[in-house]
């Protein structure tokens, strides 16, 4: 599968994680932040046949026995929209963002949910094995140390009962690269009058077989789904669903 750009990416001599990003001007990171909020907020209405697949795999195959959801760049809620929760569950849901104004915003439009700002590639304030299902929608490529995460996510799934739910975009796939042209890369540039090189750079920095790689000592796949084209391949696909169970224990190679 081709690779996504990374120039600018470093880690140490012999060391692939955690990925190091080179810095952001002031001007940079307020773009970065304003673009991440907006892109959320068009998402919905501009691509809702995408969103459909991405949220709806998720509701699908969760099943109802769960009583504790942890969503990991849960952004503004848009997830939230697509659940059926009872009042216990969504009592019991969990949202963490690592931008505030998007947990700002997620609070005053989901009130009923806890929601946390916080970094899941750190670690967070609940016990191990308190939830009975993790949700990861379009987060895994862009996290630096996307191993922390996952050991993280590992720590705090229900080892029993607990399940984990991800969602991938096909990054360097040609049917992803000729989607974002269009789409996000367009409105980034019609917005900001600049490059979308070095924001897409820093953002997707890990591919499907990366993740998927990193994911395996810890959980194992137990259904996948691809979209538009319902075949295991790649390069022809959009994202990529996956319901994963965790391990017992960990894996070593």
């Amino acid at each position: 599968m081709p690779q996504p750009a990374t120039i600018g990416l470093e880690t140490k001599p012999g060391q692939k994680w955690p990925k190091t990003l080179p810095p952001l001007t002031a001007e940079q990171r307020a773009i970065s932040d304003d673009f991440m909020k907006y892109w959320l907020e068009i998402l919905p209405r501009r691509y809702g046949v995408l969103e459909d697949f991405d949220h709806g795999f998720v509701v699908r195959t969760a099943g109802k026995s769960f009583l504790r959801s942890l969503e990991i760049g849960a952004g503004l809620g848009e997830h939230l929209r697509y659940e059926k929760l009872s009042a216990e569950q969504m009592a019991n849901y969990f949202a963490v963002d690592i931008r505030q104004n998007v947990i700002d915003k997620l609070r005053a439009v989901h009130p009923g949910v806890n929601a946390i700002l916080g970094d899941c590639q750190d670690r967070l304030d609940f016990p191990d094995g308190y939830f009975d299902r993790i949700i990861a929608i379009h987060i895994l490529e862009h996290l630096p140390d996307l191993p922390r995460a996952i050991q993280e996510m590992y720590r705090v799934c229900n080892k029993e009962s607990g399940f984990l739910q991800v969602v991938l975009p096909c990054e360097g796939s040609l049917a992803y690269s000729l989607a974002r042209r269009i789409s996000a890369q367009r409105l980034f540039e019609k917005r900001y009058r600049q490059s979308y090189k070095w924001f897409i750079e820093r953002e997707h920095i890990n591919v499907p077989t990366e993740v998927i790689s990193e994911l395996a000592p810890y959980f194992q796949i137990e259904r996948r789904a691809f979209f538009p084209l319902p075949v295991p391949i790649f390069w022809c696909n959009l994202v990529i669903g996956m319901n994963l169970r965790p391990r017992s224990r960990p894996l070593t190679w």
